[in-house]
């Protein structure tokens, strides 16, 4: 078999297995000590648990769950899973107990991976007692059985399941920003149909170095960093924790790099906060490139072929401002009921937009401005929802993004809001909040802002101020807030014109519920709160209104 003639992410990994087997594949810290594995090594280790799930005497195509932080254990569990003829079922690491048992059941799962996980005690009520536990042995949990201990007792599986491209691979619950989580069906054929040409078109080449710390539970994650590196025979980084994760990413220092919005956005709080003097040290010919290099060594991206940034809008001020220090960021958008394939940016980006289609991808418009699309690696249908499958498709065969946006004669497209959030003021004006929401992000004293505006003539930000602006007296953050708001009203029509922005007290953050785990504001939890208090900040008559 060659990379050429391999169908699935599963026969490719086996193809680097034996053909470059003493090559790094996985590099782990724990405790500050990093263990590494390389292809032959993880090949031993995933043939050997798969040996153990087969004892389970499971139906073929049985559903065999991940709960775990990012880490080696992860994907050796996940092609473990996939050699013994099974489906993965990757969960959130963050999910409440209640979140992880209704997935579970839903999900019909026989088998659950306990790994690297921060509140396992509070998560563990929500396992149902008929699911068998493995835990990843080297973070400390007990649950279940213990990963090190299966692999002393099995032998390296041999005969690894032929997988087709039809099969379902996996079962990826949306993490959910309204409702319960779907589960979204993804076939072997799926990953294999996009992940090849999609390395091509960005220029990765092979045998690089990826860094993954996004929950491997998304689709854009699981796409680029999982697949990208199976596909390219390439190294995986992690990280060992938060604390950590500027020294792994320095250390590291990889080839691909992926990040959100709000990560970019510290990055650039942080380099800030410890060169104040950065605009000016830019001026300075010879200083300008030492700096740049400078910075690129310290975030971990010296190395960095392909920066991309996805799960939400970046706003075109971040993006200018890393491209002043020769950091390009690409952005992407795409579902994960389209395996996050649909428009990128190339080298050629153009910001404010998520790019280009990709050339295989058909898309189309309706009256109400929602982007619909289509390719040849879209969703099987979501897991047990046939009515919820139906409605997501139109007739000819279309995915309803729920997207609003517009492309330019170059073929850039630009995210002009969601169906679902858009809002209607009491003048029955009908408001689209994520354009008015990117503006405002392009002041750095703002972490995270949600436009509202039922029930109130005029829409308010409500905004949770970055760490940066919260060490601001109050005067000067009206005065920041303040700039921003008069900069960025007269480029709205009159009815989107915010009336203030208000200072909400409590940061929104996934333990809360008020953030996806991907961290993306749950609009509709946010209001839930805050709703009854529009109509009081508003007649307060203040451009700049704190929450008491």
């Amino acid at each position: 078999m060659t990379t050429a003639s391999a169908s699935n992410p599963l026969e490719i990994f086996l193809y680097w297995e034996r053909n470059i087997p003493d090559q790094l594949f996985l590099r782990q810290p724990i405790k500050g000590v990093y263990k590494e594995w390389t292809y032959k090594q993880a090949g031993d280790e995933a043939r050997r648990i798969a040996s153990a799930l087969l004892k389970y005497n499971l139906p073929a195509k049985s559903h065999v769950s991940i709960l775990s932080k990012n880490c080696a254990h992860w994907i050796m569990a996940d092609l473990a899973i996939w050699m013994a003829g099974h489906v993965s079922v990757p969960l959130y690491p963050t999910l409440s107990r209640s979140g992880i048992h209704q997935i579970l059941e839903h999900s019909h799962a026989q088998i659950l991976f306990i790994g690297k996980l921060d509140n396992f005690a509070e998560q563990e009520a929500g396992i149902p007692g008929n699911v068998k536990c493995i835990c990843f042995s080297a973070y400390g949990e007990t649950e279940g059985e213990q990963w090190d201990k299966l692999l002393a007792e099995n032998e390296p599986l041999q005969n690894i399941s032929k997988r087709s491209p039809d099969e379902l691979a996996t079962i990826k619950y949306t993490s959910g920003t309204t409702g319960n989580p779907k589960g979204v069906m993804i076939t072997f054929g799926a990953f294999h149909r996009v992940t090849p040409g999609a390395l091509k078109r960005y220029g990765v080449r092979n045998h690089g170095r990826f860094f993954s710390y996004l929950p491997l539970s998304h689709i854009a994650e699981r796409m680029l960093v999982e697949c990208g590196a199976l596909y390219s025979g390439a190294e995986i980084h992690f990280s060992e924790s938060l604390e950590k994760f500027g020294e792994n990413l320095m250390h590291a220092q990889p080839t691909v790099f992926l990040g959100v919005p709000r990560i970019w956005a510290k990055f650039r709080e942080k380099i800030e906060q410890k060169m104040p003097s950065l605009d000016r040290l830019l001026k300075i010919p010879v200083v300008r490139t030492i700096v740049k290099k400078a910075i690129r060594r310290k975030l971990g991206l010296a190395k960095a072929e392909l920066i991309a940034a996805g799960a939400a809008p970046m706003s075109v001020d971040l993006l200018e401002w890393f491209h002043k220090l020769d950091i390009l960021i690409q952005e992407v958008y795409g579902m994960t009921e389209g395996l996050a394939y649909s428009h990128t940016n190339l080298k050629d980006a153009k910001f404010g937009t998520v790019g280009r289609a990709w050339p295989d991808v058909e898309c189309k418009f309706t009256e109400e401005g929602e982007l619909l699309i289509k390719h040849a690696s879209m969703m099987v249908g979501y897991y047990r929802e046939p009515q919820l499958t139906a409605n997501a498709f139109t007739a000819d065969g279309f995915l309803k993004t729920g997207d609003k946006g517009e492309v330019d004669k170059d073929g850039f497209f630009t995210l002009t809001g969601r169906i679902k959030d858009q809002f209607k003021t009491d003048k029955a004006k009908f408001v689209d909040p994520a354009p008015i929401e990117l503006k405002l992000l392009a002041n750095p004293d703002i972490e995270q802002v949600c436009v509202v505006g039922m029930g109130i003539p005029q829409p308010l930000a409500l905004v949770v101020l970055s760490v940066t602006g919260k060490q601001k007296t109050e005067s000067a953050i009206v005065e920041s807030l303040t700039k921003i708001i008069e900069e960025v009203n007269p480029e709205l029509e009159a009815y989107e014109r915010l009336r203030a922005a208000v200072i909400i007290q409590e940061d929104w953050t996934v333990e809360n519920g008020l953030m996806t785990p991907t961290l993306k504001v749950k609009r509709n939890e946010v209001e839930k709160i805050h709703l009854p208090k529009y109509p009081q900040w508003y007649e307060k008559g203040e451009l700049v209104v704190w929450e008491r």
